[in-house]
């Protein structure tokens, strides 16, 4: 094709190998499609890499942890594990006199019962602070206060 001064008009720019100088006979570093094959990139493995070998996967070890609830007291024995023996225990329980069992009695001495009846609290195991106690080992495991 010639234009109408007489120079000729390429048909096509050059392609980028040809103006940047890059050898077209080197070889590509990713795989070529073959003539039946779509240049998608589907259907193509890459070429494989033999620089270091695959990594060494470890096994897993799985370490099962049980987390107990925290017991809660109450004045009424608690089915528990004693922290000391490791046993599945009910707790025995034990009354001892406390803050409530106190100001109870004061109370009811400032209302004049000054004559031994201010010493009934004393008496009263649901004015009373509770210890729970292990069964097999007699250890402390937990109270509950009033006040």
């Amino acid at each position: 094709m010639s234009g109408p001064s007489g120079i000729p008009v390429p048909s096509a720019p050059p392609s980028y190998e040809e103006t940047t100088g890059i050898n077209v006979s080197y070889p590509h570093p990713y795989p070529i499609p073959e003539p039946g094959q779509k240049p998608d990139g589907k259907g193509m493995n890459p070429p494989p890499y033999m620089g270091q070998p695959a990594p060494v996967t470890n096994p897993v070890t799985v370490q099962t942890v049980y987390v107990q609830q925290p017991v809660v007291f109450y004045d009424h024995p608690v089915q528990m594990c004693c922290p000391s023996c490791n046993q599945m225990i009910l707790t025995r329980l034990s009354y001892d006199a406390g803050a409530l069992t106190w100001l109870s009695c004061g109370g009811l001495c400032l209302l004049g019962c000054v004559a031994g009846c201010c010493l009934i609290p004393f008496c009263i195991d649901a004015l009373k602070d509770v210890d729970h106690t292990c069964p097999n080992c007699g250890t402390l495991v937990g109270s509950f206060k009033r006040l």
